[in-house]
């Protein structure tokens, strides 16, 4: 059968953009066929192959499936306008990378949930392979459909679409799933029998079997699980085309807009020696000329000037670079900028998210402007000559003093940048402006938050641009319309499901890209489903009111939730629990993980 799909999918290649994205054949991609595997799963990301490769989560579970004895595991990712017009033509179902077999005859096809507006994308890619869309339209012939990643915090809107929702860290929790899976075909149970037995694993949601209590699940120890020491490196140009080692999971900052600070804590080092050697054998292993130290946080790790001090010896006299994607405004110390100054200057990227100290302190950014300043000016004394700087207009409690904050700090960074450099670089100077609309996130204090009526965040917008500095300044806006959509995907309940797939069948694809989006579609979808978005999106909730996903649980409890939200509207700020005590929010002592500090201290 892969032959035929293989040779199919020759004859369309010279019609399509960018034919790299389907052939697959990549160095290190693991092709199992010829020993023969009985167990079959393709991990799939809801995006073109450009953007999946870049995901870590599928560069870790690939590795680790394809490790296990009886199962092998391949790659697939939604093919672009112009790619699947062809294969719905030529009536060929989507197919795996590394065989090019049906993505329907594997035993499990798992989805990685980035974002909401990746929904579409999840129905685009089972409606390709030809798989029901709806889970209780799938017999047993079918693969079971499993859902991960940030966005399985609340599967209600993509509930009927998934057989299973994995709540948490895949590293255990998949090959749980896998193992699973393989015993209960091995025992000829039933769909249903199956889905009951999976939904015994910890961290594991069945939306048919009602919404049932979940706790997340999470790695006690990130070093017992190895980084990819041989990523698969594609043959086109991709996001992010480097060695990517993750360096620390979690985050205790406590912003309080911020959802990935919640659903991955706690904070979870991995050794120094760990992240050297995973460096050096991926660098081996792909021939890249560049090393990216990733986390949510990475210079928040204890042991990060040694990390960067002993990559660096190790890399001298190479053409590898080291780069770190983001660093906090307080992050840049002097031996930080001493060693990052022997590296490859990427860009300094740093996110303030709100103008003024009040509006920081509401949401607990621990940034003061001082700080800021003084980062920049070490940044662009040590080289940089451009930063970029992240803010969110629409935040609770801000006022227009706010928004205008926001033009003054850029002002001021721009002055303190300029003075830091020789009079004659000045002109090369540049300051990156990109500003987005606040989306309430479940599990954060600020869940119960409405987001602004797109009026009045064009309102901000526009009031922003006036006060914003002209010369040397670059901004850009994130689409509010595409924020509005994806505050109704994230905070709606399983009703919205129905708009999902009328957005869909209206020919809603790719809608985090800014060209392929429509307001007017998805109003229109909106209505054929009678959904009042407006009353999801822009409504504040009651704290006590039951939320849509309420059964899910994050291990971080709903009343320091609360109580974040209160110490918010008072102006009060909450210490990161890695530097001082614990702050209380419950998830150690839920999922019996805790903190892992690889230096013993965070300085």
């Amino acid at each position: 059968m892969s032959d035929a799909v293989r040779e199919a999918v020759e004859r369309l290649l010279p019609g399509v953009e960018q034919p790299s994205r389907y052939v697959g054949c990549e160095w290190n991609a693991i092709d199992r066929r010829a020993t023969a595997q009985p167990y079959r799963a393709v991990l799939a990301y809801p995006d073109v192959y450009d953007v999946g490769m870049a995901n870590q989560a599928i560069q870790i579970l690939y590795a680790m499936l394809n490790a296990l004895e009886g199962v092998a595991c391949e790659r697939v990712f939604v093919p672009w306008k112009d790619m699947a017009d062809a294969l719905r033509s030529a009536g060929v179902a989507l197919y795996a990378l590394e065989s090019f077999d049906p993505v329907n005859e594997f035993d499990l096809v798992g989805i990685t949930l980035p974002h909401e507006l990746a929904y579409t994308n999840v129905l685009e890619l089972l409606d390709l392979a030809g798989i029901p869309l709806h889970a209780e339209d799938r017999s047993d012939a079918h693969p079971l459909v499993v859902g991960g990643g940030p966005c399985a915090y609340n599967p209600e809107p993509l509930a009927p679409f998934f057989d299973a929702v994995l709540v948490g860290d895949g590293e255990v929790a998949a090959v749980e799933i896998v193992q699973t899976h393989r015993r209960c075909k091995q025992a000829h149970m039933t769909r249903r029998e199956t889905l009951a037995e999976l939904a015994k694993i910890q961290g594991v949601y069945v939306p048919s079997l009602g919404q049932h209590r979940v706790l997340r699940r999470a790695v006690a120890d990130l070093d017992a699980h190895r980084s990819p020491a041989c990523p698969v490196v594609p043959y086109t140009d991709v996001v992010h085309d480097r060695v990517a080692v993750e360096v620390l999971r979690g985050c205790a900052r406590g912003c309080r807009f911020c959802q990935a600070g919640t659903i991955y804590r706690p904070v979870r080092e991995r050794r120094p020696d760990s992240i050297v050697r995973d460096a050096m054998a991926a660098l081996r292993c792909t021939g890249y000329d560049e090393v990216s130290l990733t986390s949510l946080s990475t210079a928040d790790h204890s042991a990060f000037v040694e990390v960067l001090g002993r990559l660096g010896r190790r890399l001298q006299g190479t053409d590898i670079s080291i780069s770190v994607p983001s660093l906090r405004a307080d992050a840049l110390t002097p031996d930080v900028a001493r060693l990052l100054g022997k590296a490859k200057r990427t860009g300094l990227t740093i996110a303030p998210e709100a103008g003024t100290q009040r509006l920081r302190d509401v949401i607990n950014k621990n940034i003061t402007e001082d700080g800021l300043l003084d980062t920049v000016a070490r940044a662009f004394a040590s080289g940089w000559r451009r930063v970029k700087l992240y803010f969110m207009i629409g935040l609770p409690t801000e006022t227009d003093d706010d928004v205008a904050g926001i033009g003054e700090l850029v002002g001021r960074v721009l002055a303190a940048a300029r003075d830091a450099v020789p009079a004659n670089e000045r002109g090369s100077v540049r300051v990156g402006v990109s500003v987005s609309t606040f989306v309430p996130k479940p599990h954060t204090p600020f869940q119960w938050e409405a987001q602004p009526p797109l009026e009045e965040v064009h309102r901000r917008q526009e009031l922003l641009r006036e006060r914003m500095p002209r010369k040397g300044v670059e901004l850009s806006y994130h689409d509010a319309e595409a924020s509005f959509v994806e505050a109704v995907l994230a905070c709606g309940g399983r009703e919205v499901a129905a708009a999902v797939e009328a957005a869909w069948r209206r020919g809603a694809r790719f809608d985090a890209w800014t060209e392929q989006f429509s307001l007017d579609r998805w109003r229109a979808a909106f209505e054929e489903s009678g959904l009042d978005a407006s009353a999801i999106a822009n409504r504040p909730r009651d704290p006590f009111e039951p939320l849509p996903w309420s059964h899910i649980s994050s291990g971080v409890s709903t009343a320091y939730l609360r109580a974040e939200r209160e110490r918010a509207f008072a102006g009060q700020t909450t210490p990161d629990c890695t530097f001082a005590g614990c702050t209380g929010c419950g998830v150690c002592g839920a999922l019996g993980v805790s903190n892992v500090i690889a230096g013993g201290v965070r300085v």
